[in-house]
C-alpha cells in the first residue's frame, strides 16, 4: 500500500523550470514586456516633443490606447473560440510590424503625431487579443496548483522589465528619440516566435465553443464575471486604481520632462519602481502562501496611497524616488494573489472571456488615465494633481477594505471555499 508521502510524490507536478511550453511562453512574454516597456517609456516623451504640449501628449497616448478598450470584449470571445497559439502569433506579429514602421519613420525624421497614434492603436488592439489568449494558455500548460507561482513569476517578469526598461529607454531616447521604438518591435516579434514553437494546443474545446453564437458567448462571459461578487467588486474599484496610478505616473513624467529633467533621470525613476516591483515579486510567492490575500490587497493599496500623499506634500524628484520605491513593494503580491485565485476558480472554457472582461480594469485606464493625468497637470499643476489623485486612492483603500468578497479570500488551499457566489 502506498503511503501518503508516496501518493503526494505521484501527484506532485514537475518543476516549472522543466516545463518547456511554459518556459517558451514566458520567454516570449518577458522579451515583449521589456521591449514594450522601453517603447512605452518613450511614447509620452516623443508625443511631447512632436506637439510641444503636455495636454496633446496625453491625448495622443489616450487615443492610442482606445483600440484596446474597443477590442477587449470581442477579443475574449475570439480567444475562447480560436487556436490561441495562432492568434497570439498573428496579433503579436502585426504589433511588431507597426512598431518597426514607427521606428523606421522616427529614425529617418519622418515620424508624425498621427503615425505614432496609429501605431499605438494597432499595438493596443493586438494586446487586447494577446492578453486573454495568454491567460488561457497558462491554464493549458500549467497545473492549477502552480498558478499562484506562475502569476507571481509574471509579476516578477513585469517588474524586471520595468527595472530595465526605464533606464535603457532613457539612454536610447538620448541617442535617438525613436530608438526605443525598435525594442517594441523586437519584443512583440519574440512573443510571436516563442509561442509558435509551443507544441501542445493552448486552447480548450474550440468545437464546443463555436457551437455557441459569438454574441451568446460574450453574454455568457459577462454573466459569469457578474455572477461572482469578487469580480464585480474588482471591475469597479480597480478601474479607479488603475486610472489613478497610471495618471499619476504620467503626470509626474510629463512634469519632470517639462521642467527640464533628462530622459535618463526619468528613466532612473522608472528603474526605482522596477527594483521595488522585483523585490515584491521575489517576496510574492512566500507572502501569498502565508498571508491571506484578503489582507494583502488592502494593505498593498494603503501603502501606495500613503506614497501618493507623501508625493503630494513633497513634490521633488528625490521624494518621488523614495515614495514610489517604497510604496509599490507589495503590489506584486496583491496582484499575483488575486490573479492566481481568479484563474483557479474560473472554468477552462471561460478563461479567455474572463480575462478580457477583467482586463477592462486596465484597458479602460489606458486611454482615460493620460487624459486625467495630463488634464490635471495642464489645468492645475503637479501639486493639486497629486492631491486629487492621492485622495482617490485613499477612498479606494477604504472601499476595498469594506468589500467582503475581497476580505474573505484566504490562503491558496482554501480558495475553493472562499468563493462567494451570491
Amino acid at each position: 500500500m502506498a503511503t501518503r508521502t508516496d501518493q503526494a510524490s505521484v501527484v506532485q507536478p514537475p518543476s516549472l523550470l522543466r516545463n518547456r511550453s511554459y518556459l517558451l511562453v514566458m520567454t516570449g512574454l518577458t522579451t515583449e514586456a521589456l521591449g514594450a516597456g522601453i517603447a512605452a517609456f518613450a511614447v509620452p516623451l516623443l508625443a511631447l516633443a512632436l506637439t510641444g504640449s503636455v495636454w496633446q501628449a496625453g491625448v495622443i497616448t489616450a487615443v492610442g490606447h482606445a483600440g484596446g478598450l474597443l477590442a477587449a470584449l470581442p477579443a475574449g470571445v475570439v480567444a475562447d473560440r480560436a487556436d490561441r497559439r495562432r492568434l497570439i502569433v498573428v496579433t503579436a506579429g502585426f504589433a511588431a510590424v507597426a512598431w518597426a514602421s514607427a521606428a523606421a519613420a522616427g529614425l529617418s525624421g519622418a515620424l508624425t503625431a498621427v503615425h505614432l497614434t496609429a501605431v499605438l492603436l494597432v499595438s493596443s488592439v493586438a494586446g487586447a487579443f494577446v492578453e486573454p489568449s495568454v491567460a488561457g494558455a497558462f491554464r493549458s500548460v500549467v497545473p492549477p496548483q502552480q498558478l499562484p507561482t506562475v502569476y507571481a513569476a509574471s509579476q516578477g517578469r513585469d517588474a524586471a522589465a520595468g527595472l530595465v526598461a526605464g533606464p535603457v529607454g532613457g539612454v536610447l531616447y538620448g541617442i535617438a528619440h525613436a530608438a526605443p521604438l525598435v525594442a517594441g518591435a523586437v519584443g512583440h516579434l519574440a512573443t510571436a516566435v516563442c509561442t509558435w514553437l509551443v507544441r501542445e494546443p493552448l486552447h480548450a474545446d474550440t468545437a464546443e465553443a463555436r457551437r455557441t453564437h459569438p454574441v451568446a458567448a460574450l453574454r455568457e462571459g459577462l454573466r459569469y464575471v457578474w455572477s461572482v461578487p469578487l469580480f464585480r467588486v474588482c471591475l469597479g474599484l480597480f478601474v479607479v486604481v488603475n486610472i489613478t496610478l497610471t495618471g499619476m505616473l504620467l503626470a509626474i513624467t510629463l512634469s519632470l520632462a517639462a521642467g527640464g529633467t533628462s530622459a535618463a533621470g526619468i528613466g532612473v525613476l522608472s528603474g526605482v519602481i522596477g527594483v521595488s516591483m522585483v523585490l515584491g515579486a521575489v517576496l510574492a510567492p512566500s507572502l501569498v502562501a502565508r498571508v491571506r490575500v484578503g489582507l494583502l490587497v488592502p494593505v498593498a493599496l494603503a501603502l501606495v496611497a500613503s506614497a501618493a500623499v507623501v508625493m503630494a506634500v513633497g513634490q521633488t524628484y528625490v521624494v518621488y524616488l523614495v515614495a514610489l520605491g517604497l510604496g509599490t513593494v507589495l503590489v506584486p503580491a496583491a496582484n499575483s494573489g488575486l490573479a492566481g485565485y481568479a484563474a483557479a476558480i474560473t472554468p477552462p472554457q471561460l478563461q479567455g472571456r474572463f480575462a478580457s472582461v477583467m482586463d477592462l480594469t486596465v484597458v479602460i485606464a489606458l486611454p482615460v488615465a493620460p487624459l486625467v493625468g495630463s488634464g490635471l497637470l495642464a489645468g492645475w499643476g503637479i501639486g493639486p494633481a497629486l492631491v486629487v489623485l492621492a485622495s482617490l486612492l485613499g477612498a479606494t483603500v477604504v472601499a476595498v477594505w469594506c468589500a467582503r468578497p475581497v476580505r474573505r479570500i484566504g490562503l491558496p488551499p482554501t480558495w475553493a471555499d472562499d468563493v462567494i457566489t451570491t
